[in-house]
């Protein structure tokens, strides 16, 4: 596999049709590495503070929402990526727009993500639809007469995964969905991130989730041991050894495959963007469906050929990045 991805041109062509993106990075941000780090490190968006909520989960746990209200008569959900939580920047960035263009807005935290620990043994997996169910059903219990989806990395491959499980018979209030720096495809992702270049991610992806497992063990000794911990160093063992066997998988093999996103696109039923950047350090190259067979009729797959992972930084006097822009722009198309 190679170390790009990186197309000849500003176009990403397909059996079916032509899209070219409109985001043109700054000269100074035509990284993958760079546009992936530089929002961490500057990136700062102040809104007021949301409404906070717990809902219950079937199996006696709970998760944690934050509300973002102003009486429209729509809402958006948003789902964060891995280890984060539901007031990162880029949450932040896309509640903020979302709201500016008449939204009120959710931001979820998966199980043990937002600072507080869940109950049960299970964490958050990248197929764990059995909680955007929950947080779905409860948004649409408030009376919005419509709903979108959006999420980032990780999160992107849960709403796609979500949407395509649910495929006929996805609730007619869900007008579309919109996601960024989606790793549709497990496997080949997690081979990227186990590369050399890539340790400075897989190291604070690791570091973070050794603290996570720690609180996990000592809730659960009969279940859950840190004993050999230090030797992980790639998702193959933290899935194999942790994720795996704790959400009912297998192996890390099985839920690489079970919870990938990349092969349920073709069942989606509402409008979906996928917008993974070609330079983006995260992605394998079949994280870019290049075919209708792969994407089905209701996906769309943009490419620009900079953006890195959750970056598509902008200089804007109000603060907005290009992700935010695109989103709402996707949704504002659909009518919602």
């Amino acid at each position: 596999m190679s170390e790009s991805v990186l197309p000849d041109s500003d176009s990403n062509t397909f059996a079916d049709d032509s899209i070219v993106s409109a985001y043109r990075a700054p000269w100074w941000l035509r990284s993958g590495h760079v546009q992936s780090i530089w929002p961490s490190l500057f990136r700062q968006v102040r809104m007021e503070e949301p409404a906070v909520e717990s809902i219950p989960t079937p199996d006696n746990d709970e998760l944690w929402l934050d509300w973002y209200r102003q009486g429209a008569d729509r809402v958006a959900v948003i789902s964060h990526g891995l280890e984060g939580h539901s007031r990162r920047p880029y949450v932040l960035g896309l509640a903020r727009a979302l709201m500016s263009d008449g939204w009120d807005v959710l931001a979820w935290n998966y199980r043990s993500c937002g600072g507080v620990m869940n109950h049960q043994p299970r964490f958050y997996h990248s197929g764990a639809t059995d909680d955007l169910d929950v947080v779905v059903d409860h948004g649409l219990a408030q009376g919005y007469r419509a709903m979108a989806l959006a999420g980032f990395s990780m999160g992107g491959n849960l709403t796609l995964q979500y949407l395509g499980e649910q495929g006929e018979v996805v609730d007619s209030r869900i007008t579309g969905a919109v996601t960024f720096s989606v790793p549709c495809d497990l496997a080949g992702g997690a081979d990227v991130l186990a590369r050399p270049s890539r340790r400075l991610y897989m190291s604070r992806f690791i570091n973070d989730l050794r603290a996570k497992m720690a609180e996990k063990a000592r809730l659960f000794p009969d279940l859950i041991s840190m004993d050999g911990f230090d030797g992980i160093r790639r998702f193959h063992e933290f899935d194999e050894r942790y994720t795996a066997p704790l959400h009912g998988f297998e192996g890390a093999r099985d839920y690489w495959y079970r919870a990938s996103s990349l092969f349920r696109l073709k069942y989606i039923r509402v409008p979906a963007l996928m917008v993974n950047a070609a330079d983006d350090p995260f992605l394998s190259q079949d994280c870019f469906p290049d075919s209708r067979d792969l994407l089905g009729p209701w996906t769309t797959l943009e490419m620009p050929r900079h953006g890195g992972h959750v970056g598509f930084v902008q200089r804007h006097g109000d603060g907005w990045y290009w992700s935010d822009e695109r989103a709402v722009d996707f949704l504002a198309r659909l009518g919602a």
